[in-house]
C-alpha cells in the first residue's frame, strides 16, 4: 500500500533564503508545509507544550515536509513568516480581532513581507553595519536565530532569579545581536554600550 500523502503549500521566506549558507535547504528561500491534522490540534493543546512554551514550536516542527530542517535554524523573520502561513493553512485566512475597540477581519493572505535590498546581504554571511548618526559609532549587528533565542530565554531566566524586579530584555537582546562596536568585538564593551543606548531612550 502506498503512504498517503498530505496535502502542501510552498512558502517563501522573507529572507528569501540569502542568509543561509549554500549547503542548507533554507538557501533556495522556499520552504514546504502541509497542512495542520489532528496530530497538530494535539500539538497544540499539549499542557507540558504550553506550560514549557514550546507549542509553537513543535506544532512549526510537525509541519514542515524536510524534517532536516530545524526551526532553531530559521531566522525570527522566516519563523514569524511561517507561523502566519501555518496560521492561514489551518484556520483560513480571515483574523477576526478588536482594533480600537472594533471588530475587524484581517485577510492573513493579504499581508506582505516587507522588501529587502539583495545588494546588503552575502550568501550565508549574516553579519551587517550600521552607523548611529548621531555619535558616528559603527555598529556591526546580527538578526537573530532560533539558536540565539533560546539563549536569550535562558539568559533571562537566570538573570530573573538573581533579581526578581528588573527587566533587562532589551539590553540582553541588544548585547547578543551587536557583533562590534566600532570594530571592538570584547562582550563587556558591547553591554556597556547596550545599556548606555538603553539608558538614554528612557
Amino acid at each position: 500500500m502506498s503512504e498517503f500523502k498530505f496535502p502542501t503549500e510552498e512558502v517563501e521566506l522573507p529572507s528569501k533564503g540569502l542568509l543561509y549558507s549554500k549547503d542548507n535547504p533554507l538557501s533556495s528561500g522556499k520552504l514546504e508545509m502541509k497542512y495542520m491534522t489532528a496530530k497538530e490540534e494535539d500539538i497544540l493543546t499539549n499542557q507540558s507544550y504550553i506550560q514549557k512554551g514550546t507549542v509553537l514550536d513543535k506544532l512549526l516542527q510537525s509541519l514542515l515536509v524536510n524534517k532536516d530542517i530545524k526551526t532553531e535554524d530559521l531566522f525570527v523573520g522566516d519563523k514569524n513568516a511561517l507561523f502566519v502561513a501555518a496560521r492561514i493553512l489551518g484556520y483560513g485566512k480571515e483574523y477576526k480581532t478588536k482594533i480600537a475597540g472594533k471588530d475587524e477581519t484581517i485577510d492573513l493572505t493579504e499581508l506582505e513581507n516587507k522588501p529587502i535590498d539583495k545588494e546588503l546581504f552575502s550568501k550565508g554571511n549574516n553579519r551587517f553595519t550600521y552607523k548611529l548618526e548621531n555619535t558616528g559609532t559603527v555598529l556591526e549587528f546580527k538578526l537573530l536565530n532560533g539558536h540565539d533565542e533560546k539563549k536569550i530565554e535562558r539568559e533571562l531566566a537566570g538573570l530573573k532569579k538573581i533579581s526578581p524586579n528588573t527587566s533587562p530584555e532589551l539590553t540582553t537582546r541588544l548585547k547578543h545581536v551587536i557583533l562590534s562596536v566600532d570594530g571592538n568585538e570584547e562582550k563587556n564593551k558591547i553591554y556597556r554600550h547596550s545599556l548606555h543606548r538603553y539608558v538614554q531612550r528612557r
